[in-house]
């Protein structure tokens, strides 16, 4: 079952003043980060990829470090990332419980693709999750979860 989430709150894009792949996440960022923890709590995740930006990486790095498993990284969820690429890594049978960290523009068409126009417009908001049910190629089911910002000394506790 794979799992898409968009990277948390990185501040102000256009008050950021390095290279945008390194634009880190906020404190609000770091609190949904954090919020991974408590919702996908119960979920077989196993494998994380991410796109290769600072804000993505560390929208995942606590959950990679509580499952003990190494972020992996591609391009081709980066801004400039390909949909039909991202959407092929969603739907393959193969992927199993795979947790994918991108960026908004990216799974907006991406979602769009997949559960079709009903999805209502900006329907993923930074630091959520869409888990997707998959079978034969399709997205059977669909469970939308919203960011959820908890302090890090939150995580563990619920």
């Amino acid at each position: 079952m794979p799992y898409l989430s968009r990277h948390a709150h990185a501040g102000d894009k256009h008050a950021w003043t390095g290279p945008d792949l390194m634009r880190p996440l906020s404190e609000t960022g770091r609190r949904e980060a954090h919020g991974l923890l408590a919702q996908l709590r119960d979920d077989p995740i196993g494998r994380i990829l991410s796109s290769p930006a600072v804000r993505c990486l560390q929208t995942v790095e606590p959950l990679a470090a509580r499952r003990g498993l190494t972020t992996e990284t591609s391009e081709a969820l980066g801004v400039e990332g390909d949909p039909a690429a991202l959407e092929a890594l969603l739907v393959d049978p193969g992927a199993g419980n795979l947790l994918v960290c991108s960026h908004g523009e990216l799974i907006g068409t991406v979602l769009r693709r997949l559960l079709g126009e009903q999805l209502a417009a900006d329907s993923w908001p930074k630091g959520s999750t869409w888990v997707l049910e998959v079978d034969g190629g399709q997205v059977q089911r669909s469970r939308y979860l919203p960011p959820l910002r908890l302090q890090d000394s939150d995580a563990g506790h619920h």
